[in-house]
C-alpha cells in the first residue's frame, strides 16, 4: 500500500565552471517544485494563504486556438460560437477564468501579487468583427475578488508581416489597429507585505540590480532579440508560451528567495524553470497530460544553463559599471559584499545571486488511502550563493548578434 523510489538525478552536462567549489557566504538552500497536472479551478493541494506570488498566462477567451480548451470545459460555447453570439461565449469563457482566480485569491498570502499575462482578441463571427478585450475583464473579476489593481505592464510583440493591418487597406473609415501587445496586469492581496527579521534579511539578499531596475519597472516590455534559453519545441510553439525572460522578471519583482510562486496554467513549465532559476519554490498546474514531458524537459533545461544565465547577469552588471564609470568618471560608491563590485546603492549591498549546485526529480510517494487526484511530478533543487569567484562563459554570441538575456537596454 506504499511505494518509494530513490530520486533520479536529471542528466546535466559539464561545465567550463563549477559552483560547487565556491567559497559560499550562506548555507546551501533548497526548492521544491511541484506540478499537479489536472485544473487548477480547485486547487485541493494548496492550503489557504499558502503561495506568496502567482505567475500566470492563461488561455486567451475568442482567440481561436483555445476554442477546444473552453468548450471542453463548458460545451455549451460551442453552440454560442456557431451561433455567432461572441459575446456570450467570452462570458462563459471568463466565468471558467473566474474560477481560477477564485483559487488564487484564496491560497494567496495577504500582501501577495498576482501577476497575469493576457492578450486581448479580436475576432469575426458571421459578419460581425469585434474586439474582445480580455485584460478589461480580468481586472474587473480580479477586483471583485477584493484585489488591488496596480500599475500594469505591456509587453509589445511586434510582427513584422508585410501584410498585418487588417480591413480595408489603404481605404479610410474601414481599416483596424493591429494588436502588437499584450498585458501584464499587476494585483496585490490587501495593504503591503510586512517582514520580519528574518523575512527583512531574505528581501535584502533577494534585491536586484539598480540598473535592472529602471528597466523592470519600466510600463513597456520589448523583448525583441532575446535569447529563449529554454528547448525549442511544438509545444512551445502551439501554447503561445511566455519567454523565461519575463517570468524571470516577475519573480524577481514581487518574490523573495525561498518564496512559493504558483502557476495555475503551468503549460511548458517556463514558470517553473525561472523558479528554478532564481531559488524560489513553486506549485503549477496543467490539466494536459501530454504536456508533462514537456514540463521536465524544460526544467531539465536549467541544469545546463541555470549558471550560465546567472554568470550572464552578473557580466551584464559589470557592463553597466564600465559604462557607468565612462560617463560619470568614478564607480559607484557601494560595495556588494558578496561578489565585492560596486554598486550603486545601499539597496544592493547584500544582493546574492544564487547558483544551482543540483537539480533533480522526484518520485511522489503515495498511501492507498490517500491517492492523488491527478499525476503529480515533483523536483528539488539545490542552491548557494555566488561570490566573485564566480566566472562567466559564453557571455554573449558575436555571430548572431543577440541579446544575452540580462543584457540591459541603456
Amino acid at each position: 500500500g506504499h511505494y518509494t523510489s530513490d530520486s533520479a538525478s536529471i542528466a546535466a552536462p559539464q561545465h567550463n565552471f563549477t559552483i560547487g567549489s565556491l567559497s559560499c557566504t550562506v548555507a546551501a538552500m533548497r526548492c521544491s517544485h511541484l506540478v499537479h497536472m489536472c485544473s487548477s479551478s480547485n486547487m485541493r493541494p494548496l492550503a489557504d494563504e499558502s503561495i506568496d506570488l502567482v505567475v500566470t498566462s492563461p488561455p486567451y477567451p475568442m482567440i481561436e486556438m483555445w476554442d477546444e480548451s473552453f468548450v471542453s470545459g463548458d460545451p455549451k460555447i460551442a453552440g454560442l460560437l456557431e451561433a455567432g453570439d461572441g459575446a456570450g461565449a467570452f462570458a462563459r469563457m471568463h466565468d471558467q477564468l473566474d474560477a481560477v482566480w477564485r483559487e488564487c485569491v484564496r491560497v494567496l498570502r495577504p500582501g501577495g501579487f498576482i501577476c497575469i499575462n493576457i492578450g486581448d482578441a479580436t475576432r469575426t463571427l458571421g459578419s460581425s468583427f469585434r474586439l474582445y478585450s480580455n485584460h478589461a475583464r480580468v481586472v474587473t473579476g480580479l477586483e471583485s475578488l477584493g484585489m488591488r489593481s496596480l500599475p500594469l505592464v505591456l509587453w509589445r510583440k511586434q510582427t513584422n508581416a508585410p501584410n498585418k493591418f487588417m480591413g480595408s487597406g489603404m481605404l479610410p473609415a474601414g481599416a483596424y489597429v493591429t494588436l502588437e501587445h499584450e498585458y501584464i496586469l499587476i494585483f496585490r492581496k490587501g495593504d503591503k507585505r510586512l517582514f520580519d527579521g528574518e523575512g527583512a534579511a531574505r528581501r535584502r539578499a533577494s534585491a536586484i540590480f539598480w540598473e535592472e531596475r529602471n528597466q523592470w519597472f519600466s510600463d513597456v516590455w520589448d523583448f525583441k532579440g532575446a535569447r529563449q534559453p529554454l528547448p525549442a519545441n511544438e509545444a512551445r510553439s502551439r501554447s503561445a508560451a511566455f519567454p523565461l525572460e519575463l517570468a524571470h522578471r516577475l519573480v524577481n519583482m514581487y518574490s523573495l528567495h525561498g518564496d512559493c510562486v504558483l502557476d495555475p496554467f503551468l503549460g511548458t513549465g517556463t514558470t517553473a524553470a525561472a523558479c528554478a532559476l532564481n531559488g524560489r519554490n513553486s506549485v503549477g498546474f496543467e490539466q494536459s497530460g501530454e504536456l508533462a514531458p514537456v514540463i521536465r524537459e524544460t526544467v531539465a533545461a536549467m541544469n545546463r544553463t541555470a549558471n550560465r544565465l546567472v554568470a550572464e547577469r552578473l557580466a551584464a552588471h559589470r557592463r553597466f559599471l564600465r559604462e557607468y564609470e565612462e560617463r560619470r568618471g568614478e564607480p559607484p560608491r557601494h560595495i556588494n559584499s558578496a561578489c565585492g563590485f560596486p554598486v550603486v546603492t545601499g539597496q544592493e549591498r547584500e544582493l546574492q545571486l544564487l547558483g544551482l549546485t543540483d537539480l533533480r526529480e522526484e518520485k511522489i510517494e503515495v498511501n492507498d488511502d490517500d491517492t492523488p487526484r491527478c499525476d503529480t511530478l515533483r523536483f528539488t533543487a539545490a542552491h548557494t550563493a555566488v561570490d566573485a569567484e564566480f566566472e562567466a562563459r559564453a557571455l554573449f554570441d558575436a555571430e548572431d548578434g543577440q541579446r544575452s538575456l540580462f543584457d540591459i537596454d541603456r
